[in-house]
């Protein structure tokens, strides 16, 4: 029996990961855990999302999943190692996936990072590109409104427009030459039409965008073995503004989710 596939983040946002693997994988079988009750996860210590995500990954193991996945950018940049370190499983973070796919992206090694304080401040996509390519240069810039307007639904129009300028516009455009933007959050996906407009207009040209999600999900294939019955089942730390949030970022309502302590 094929063992389903675990995900974990901060909040709700590492949904768009289990919609790019539903994509990708219509008949696995997923299991989400969004530690809702602690998000975000961008603004604590390094030490205490390393606690956290080893709670997640706790919880997950006691579900028997065969791969897990930490969607939230943060977990990723710091704590991959300690949660690699203590699985049995294999375990995919969401910074190498993007890195890899932002290398594969460029034309002139000039990349973009637009994360959470947390993740930007860890530097680690900076150095999953440079070890990967010397030549390359990377710009990131937190962009911390950009949570709360993708879970206000605020993802297009004069507003979403207007703020995304006024953060793209300190890393494209003048004398940076950046060519591709990796969108270094869950939550960055549902802004990716104004992200996309914005950053063509100020760079003077297309600008590749890359979703860590699709990423991560492209990362998962050569781990997923066999197929499931396409079950998601879902736990949540605390529940508040879930039936409304959630659907933002799966593409439709949770069917059910059950509530739990970690």
């Amino acid at each position: 029996m094929t063992r389903p596939i675990g995900v974990f983040d901060s909040g709700v946002g590492g949904l768009t990961v289990v919609r790019a693997l539903r994509r990708a994988f219509p008949n696995a079988d997923l299991v989400y855990l969004g530690d809702t009750a602690r998000v975000p996860y961008g603004s604590k210590s390094p030490r205490t999302v390393e606690r956290y995500a080893l709670s997640c990954l706790r919880f997950l193991l006691e579900r028997d999943v065969g791969l897990v996945l930490i969607a939230c950018n943060t977990a990723s940049a710091t704590a991959l190692d300690a949660v690699s370190a203590a699985s049995p499983v294999p375990v995919i973070g969401a910074v190498v996936p993007g890195a890899e796919s932002a290398l594969a992206a460029t034309r002139s090694g000039h990349i973009g990072v637009i994360g959470t304080l947390g993740t930007i401040r860890s530097c680690a996509y900076e150095r999953a590109i440079e070890e990967r390519r010397e030549d390359a240069s990377v710009q990131s810039l937190a962009c911390p409104l950009l949570v709360p307007l993708a879970e206000e639904g605020w993802t297009s129009g004069d507003v979403a427009e207007a703020i995304c300028h006024r953060y793209l516009g300190q890393i494209l455009g003048g004398d940076h030459s950046v060519d591709t933007l990796v969108l270094g959050c869950t939550h960055y996906p549902l802004l990716s039409g104004p992200i996309a407009r914005v950053a063509s207009q100020i760079a003077g040209s297309e600008i590749a965008i890359v979703d860590s999600a699709d990423a991560m999900a492209a990362a998962a294939k050569q781990h997923v073995l066999g197929e499931g019955s396409g079950t998601l089942r879902c736990y949540v730390t605390d529940a508040t503004r879930l039936d409304e949030l959630a659907p933002r970022f799966l593409g439709h309502p949770l069917s059910e989710f059950e509530l739990i302590d970690l």
